[in-house]
């Protein structure tokens, strides 16, 4: 698969696919003998991979270390896991803090509903 039919498919710019290859945040992606990049559905994988850790606001460090260890085999397992622990406890750090942040924002909207519906209803006797 090419990169243009990678970037429709995926919904990620071909700068964006070059820039995770080059950075390491995905494995090397192999050639045609033209040297143009020709997707697998295992690259495939690799780039949803990315996509949804990033979504999820895991830093491109993290993930680099994490795709850099994977490439170098079963003996980083521990150490793999370890990193996708330690994200998870942050991410979930971020979580309580944005719910949180709703909780205040949801009330302060409430806050604004009572007094804009007495205001509301007085405009209509008017």
């Amino acid at each position: 698969m090419t990169i243009a039919e990678v970037s429709r498919k995926m919904d990620i710019s071909a700068d964006t696919l070059r820039y995770y290859e080059r950075i390491g945040l995905i494995p090397p992606v192999k050639r045609s003998k033209s040297g143009i990049r020709d997707y697998s559905e295992k690259d495939l994988g690799w780039i949803s991979f990315a996509k949804c850790m990033r979504s999820a606001g895991i830093s491109i460090e993290a993930l680099i270390e994490y795709v850099a260890l994977f490439q170098q085999g079963d003996d980083t397992i521990t150490t793999r896991k370890q990193i996708l622990i330690d994200q998870r406890d942050e991410l979930e750090k971020k979580i309580k803090e944005m719910q949180g942040t709703l909780a205040y924002l949801n009330t302060k909207l409430e806050h604004y509903e009572d007094m804009l519906v007495p205001k509301e209803r007085k405009l209509a006797e008017e």
